[in-house]
């Protein structure tokens, strides 16, 4: 052979070489390639495997809270209704004479004075009246009466005759719940009805004592007129005070 022959041939030979090693390497890149797509498949459907269960959790969590709402919304209105149809039921309340000159003397007092912060002061003896007080300031703030309370009132650090005589001046009328240890004539108890006792706006209700009880102690009311939760429930003499208070501002 003529090294020109020589030359020709180590160029196909180098050519043919070249060839096999760029497909040799996209046959690797494909392989690698193909590899990496089937991980990513994988891991996808891993990824989609693990989406479907959290969602799935989440929903049965998202039903189960549903279905406890709507136990509890059906509880609710059962509850709602029932008081409906107990109150529908329940006779409207009825007052005496004396109950109901009390009331109209109370509304038309209210009536001529300047917006106050309260509707009522309520003035209780602690040692046996705090359980029926409390449950009347619950049944007024039920109906929309705003209550002068010293349990939630009063703040510890400041006088405390101070702050009574601020709430007795802040509120359009006086509530004195009457027991045995209030007719005693303890200090507090004596020191508020006796800020009450001129105001014509002063709703007395009687505990477990009478109106014979309360005429013995120094003549403390201009007239033996009051609500008595010997007749009626605390609820209805509720009523009667709320209906007394709440007087309707003329637009």
């Amino acid at each position: 052979m003529t090294p020109s022959s020589d030359i020709n041939k180590i160029i196909r030979e180098m050519k043919a070489a070249q060839r096999r090693a760029e497909q040799q390497v996209q046959r690797e890149l494909k392989r690698a390639v193909d590899k990496a797509n089937r991980e990513i498949g994988q891991h996808n459907r891993r990824v989609e495997q693990q989406n479907r269960q959290a969602v799935a959790e989440y929903n049965r969590k998202v039903d189960a809270h549903n279905r406890a709402a709507d136990r509890h919304n059906k509880q609710e209105v059962d509850r709602v209704n029932r008081e409906l149809r107990k109150a529908a039921s329940r006779p409207a309340v009825t007052y005496t004479e004396s109950e109901r000159q009390l009331a109209q003397r109370v509304q038309e007092s209210i009536a001529t004075q300047d917006t106050r912060e309260y509707h009522i002061f309520l003035s209780y003896a602690r040692i046996d009246g705090s359980e029926i007080a409390s449950d009347l300031r619950h049944n007024l703030e039920d109906m929309g009466v705003s209550v002068w309370f010293d349990e939630v009132a009063i703040r510890p650090g400041k006088s405390l005759a101070l702050q009574m005589d601020q709430g007795l001046r802040r509120a359009h009328a006086g509530v004195a719940v009457l027991t045995a240890a209030y007719l005693t004539g303890r200090f507090w108890t004596e020191r508020e009805l006796g800020a009450l006792l001129h105001k014509s706006t002063l709703i007395p209700v009687l505990h477990n004592v009478t109106f014979e009880d309360v005429a013995q102690y120094s003549g403390i009311l201009p007239d033996l007129a009051g609500f008595n939760t010997e007749h009626d429930a605390v609820r209805d003499i509720a009523e009667k005070i709320a209906a007394a208070v709440m007087v309707t501002e003329s637009p």
